[in-house]
């Protein structure tokens, strides 16, 4: 018969924040460095990921202020799109040419979160006001 070791622990394993000796791609610090390395997955992640968070907060907001119309559809595709830009522009500071240009990262998560936003606005101004 094998004996099995008495400590009763599982070897260790990697935790998510160790990831080739690098930080974790989600950490506050590496989110605000612009010093960071980023490759176009993990770039678009996280721009997906803002993107999402902002299409559910004015979905929320404008819901329950009771606006309607185009115009503020165009105004979300020019907030979101505004935040997207300073983020990686001004913040991160990146190639964007060497990450698939500005087309490329602008429209990253842009349908699912204008879908999510309309979702949101539509149920809490119905909800609210009706």
């Amino acid at each position: 018969m094998r004996e099995r070791p008495s400590t009763g622990k599982s070897p260790k394993q990697p935790s998510l924040k160790e990831h080739d000796g690098d930080v974790s791609p989600f950490s506050i610090s590496k989110l605000m460095n612009p010093d960071a390395d980023w490759d176009r997955e993990q770039l678009g992640d996280v721009l997906h990921w803002i993107r999402q968070a902002l299409g559910l907060l004015l979905g929320i907001i404008w819901g329950a202020i009771p606006v309607t119309g185009a115009f503020w559809l165009i105004l979300f595709f020019a907030l979101t799109s505004g935040v997207i830009y300073g983020y990686y522009h001004v913040i991160l500071k990146v190639d964007e040419e060497e990450l698939g240009g500005h087309g490329g990262l602008l429209q990253e998560g842009l349908f699912a979160s204008f879908t999510l936003f309309l979702l949101a606005w539509i149920l809490v101004y119905s909800l609210l006001h009706f």
